[in-house]
C-alpha cells in the first residue's frame, strides 16, 4: 500500500502525459478530416456563379473556371457582361454556404474587370458581427468578377488550453463537476419563473418544455420563436416579426423558408401533444393553438 501511495504522483504525471498525447493526436486527425477538398469548394464557388447568372436571367453564358488568388481567397469571373440588385449577391452567397456548410465566417468583394475597383463588398462573421453595406442598390451590366476570402478560425490556442486544463484538473474536479452539473439539473425545474403552456412548463431561460413526466429541451432559436408564440396565443405571428426578432436583430439575413424548418421542428417536438397546433396562415405567417 504504501508502494501505491509513493507510485501515486507518477501514475498521475503519466496518465496526464498520456491524456496529452491522445488529445494532440486527436486534434490533428480532426484537423485533417475536417479540411474541405478543395476540388468541393470549387464546385461550391461555381454553382454561386451560376445561381448568381440565373438571378440576372443569363442562362446561357459560362461561368469561367474559378481562381484561387492565394490559400483564402478565389474568384468567380463570367463570359458575359451582368447586371443585378446588390441583395441578390449576398443572399445567393449566405444561402449557398449554410446549404454546403463550406464556411462561417467569409468576406466577399465585387469589383469590375476594368478598374479593379470594389463596387460591392460585405462581410458575415460571428466573432466581429455581419456587415452587409450598400444594400438595395441596382448595379448595371458590366463586367464584373466576385473575390471570396475564406476567413479562417484558429483553433490554435483553444486546444492548448484544452491541454492544460483536462490534465491538471482531472483527477480533482471530476467528480465535483458531476455533482454540479446534477444539481443544476434539478435546480433549473425549482423555478418559478416559466410560462404555462397548457400542461407544459415553458423555461425560456434554460431552452426546456417539462411537464409532469416529460421534458423537452429547445435549441435557442425554437426557444425565441416559441416564446412569440407563447405571448401571441390565437394570433397571427407575421412571417417578418419572426425572421427579425430571431435572426435579424442578431445580424443574421434569412429567407422566409427559416422560418418553415424553425416552426417544422417545433412542431415535431412538441407532436405527442394533440392540444398544440402551428397554422399555417398562407402569405402572411403562423398562428399557435392550444386547444
Amino acid at each position: 500500500m504504501d508502494n501505491f501511495a509513493h507510485m501515486k504522483p507518477f501514475i498521475l504525471f503519466g496518465s496526464s502525459i498520456l491524456i496529452i498525447v491522445i488529445l494532440i493526436s486527436a486534434g490533428a486527425f480532426i484537423n485533417k478530416n475536417n479540411e474541405i477538398p478543395e476540388k468541393h469548394v470549387e464546385v461550391v464557388l461555381r454553382d454561386i456563379g451560376h445561381q448568381f447568372l440565373l438571378s440576372a436571367k443569363d442562362s446561357s453564358s459560362r461561368v469561367l473556371p474559378v481562381k484561387k488568388l492565394n490559400s483564402t481567397t478565389y474568384q468567380v469571373s463570367f463570359q458575359n457582361d451582368v447586371g443585378f440588385i446588390s441583395d441578390t449577391l449576398i443572399n445567393i452567397v449566405q444561402r449557398t454556404f449554410q446549404k454546403n456548410e463550406l464556411a462561417n465566417d467569409y468576406i466577399v468583394n465585387l469589383r469590375n474587370c476594368e478598374q479593379k475597383e470594389t463596387v460591392l463588398a460585405f462581410e458575415i462573421n460571428g466573432k466581429t458581427g455581419d456587415l452587409t453595406p450598400c444594400r438595395g442598390r441596382k448595379l448595371e451590366v458590366g463586367c464584373y468578377v466576385i473575390e471570396i476570402d475564406l476567413l479562417k478560425e484558429n483553433k490554435f490556442n483553444f486546444l492548448w488550453l484544452l491541454l492544460l486544463i483536462i490534465p491538471l484538473s482531472f483527477a480533482g474536479f471530476y467528480m465535483k463537476d458531476k455533482f454540479r452539473k446534477k444539481e443544476t439539473k434539478e435546480s433549473i425545474f425549482d423555478s418559478t419563473d416559466y410560462i404555462q403552456l397548457g400542461n407544459f412548463q415553458f423555461y425560456t431561460s434554460n431552452n426546456v418544455l417539462k411537464c409532469e413526466h416529460k421534458t423537452i429541451m429547445l435549441s435557442e432559436k425554437e426557444t425565441k420563436a416559441l416564446k412569440i408564440f407563447a405571448e401571441n396565443i390565437n394570433q397571427i405571428v407575421e412571417r417578418e416579426k419572426l425572421m427579425k426578432e430571431i435572426w435579424e436583430d442578431e445580424g443574421i439575413v434569412v429567407i422566409s423558408r427559416n422560418v418553415d424548418v424553425l416552426v417544422s421542428k417545433l412542431r415535431k417536438k412538441l407532436s405527442d401533444d394533440n392540444s398544440f397546433k402551428f397554422i399555417n396562415v398562407h402569405g402572411r405567417g403562423y398562428k399557435f393553438i392550444i386547444e
